[in-house]
């Protein structure tokens, strides 16, 4: 088992019961204690865990889970409504749109109007909200369902051949060295597909996400075109980003940010 698996399983396993023991994951993961406790020590090195005298507990019982959840987040609506605005406004008729799966895209698509325009998107909730807009035209990827999202390869390989004029990606952390991360290692492939085949990759984000570093990279600061965020986040803290070259949107009421 590769070590991206083993450390999905130990993360799955903090979800569910909050705290994992070495002997019971190696006897699991069909691995020694020895490298169990590597792998909880480099999860920790990420802010993922705590260990424990023989075991692990979840980093914070405060923090949004690391897996997608299998109903909508509904952790900072408020938020999350001002940047589902701000992003849908970037988006033009006839444009064809890719809706990564996540709570804040799902605002996007219940923001959208019933107008000619594409959407591809793999999120079962976003179709369910899109199918009821009949001028809108759904092109799924396909693949096999993992919680809310439909995940695998024949569905990487379609989105590939896709001509996307504008992504919009979530994301579990944002991060200046880390970039942007997910938990679940499945979401990598389609995330990659979307980010090299947009003309323009946004990543829509609560201003929570920031400073926070997932499992997995799948962008790097460099490849997201505009990050749309709330003015929950720090002025510092967005004009650090800034300054390393991402264009962030936090919707500063000053500032009358133009909408890419």
């Amino acid at each position: 088992m590769l070590a991206v698996q083993r450390h999905e399983h130990i993360l799955q396993a903090l979800t569910r019961e909050r705290t994992v023991r070495v002997a019971e994951l190696a006897a699991a993961l069909g691995v020694t204690e020895k490298t169990v406790r590597e792998d909880l020590e480099k999860l920790e090195e990420k802010g993922l865990l705590r260990r424990i005298h023989g075991g692990a507990v979840a980093a914070s019982d405060g923090d949004e889970p690391m897996l997608p959840p299998p109903v909508p987040n509904t952790k900072h609506p408020g938020e999350k409504a001002s940047i589902a605005a701000r992003a849908a406004a970037s988006i033009q008729p006839e444009e064809i749109v890719a809706l990564d799966g996540g709570s804040t895209t799902l605002e996007i698509a219940k923001l959208l109007p019933n107008a000619p325009l594409t959407v591809v998107t793999n999120d079962l909730f976003i179709l369910a909200e899109l199918s009821r807009k009949d001028r809108v035209r759904l092109v799924v990827p396909g693949g096999y369902r993992e919680r809310n999202l439909l995940v695998g390869p024949e569905a990487v390989d379609f989105v590939r051949g896709l001509n996307i004029h504008k992504a919009f990606l979530s994301a579990t952390g944002i991060h200046p060295a880390f970039g942007l991360t997910v938990f679940a290692g499945t979401q990598l492939p389609m995330k990659r597909a979307l980010v090299e085949v947009a003309a323009v990759a946004h990543c829509v984000a609560d201003h929570s996400k920031f400073g926070r570093s997932a499992l997995v990279t799948f962008a790097s600061l460099a490849e997201i075109d505009t990050i749309y965020t709330d003015s929950g986040l720090p002025r510092s803290v967005a004009d650090e980003y800034r300054a390393a070259g991402v264009a962030v949107d936090a919707g500063y009421e000053d500032e009358g940010e133009k909408h890419a």
